[in-house]
């Protein structure tokens, strides 16, 4: 029984990491910083699960602690991300508003 979960387990690694490069794929590729941002944030869920799921197949605990840790600093990260876009947007808002004031 052992060796089906851990065939099972080995199979949706392999499936969250093919979804792990196409998600880095749209981080890189954008078009969009939203879609960039999303894609890091998908990328940070997706390693969370990765080390939730060896936690499961090697059956060592202390990987939950660090899965834990992992998503704080990951949305530790989406925030200062979330706020970077804000300002660049705005930047850009105060941009394209003179540019409107002086025609």
């Amino acid at each position: 029984m052992t060796e089906a979960y851990n065939l099972l387990f080995t199979v949706v690694l392999a499936v969250l990491g093919v979804l792990l490069f196409l998600c880095l794929l749209r981080a890189i590729l954008g078009p969009r910083i939203a879609d960039r941002v999303v894609g890091i944030n998908m990328i940070g869920t997706i390693i969370i699960l990765m080390i939730a799921i060896l936690a499961l197949m090697l059956g060592e605990g202390y990987l939950v602690d660090i899965a834990i840790i992992y998503a704080m600093l990951s949305f530790l990260a989406v925030v200062v991300l979330a706020k970077i876009y804000i300002g660049v947007y705005r930047a850009q808002r105060v941009k394209e508003e003179e540019q409107n004031d002086d025609r």
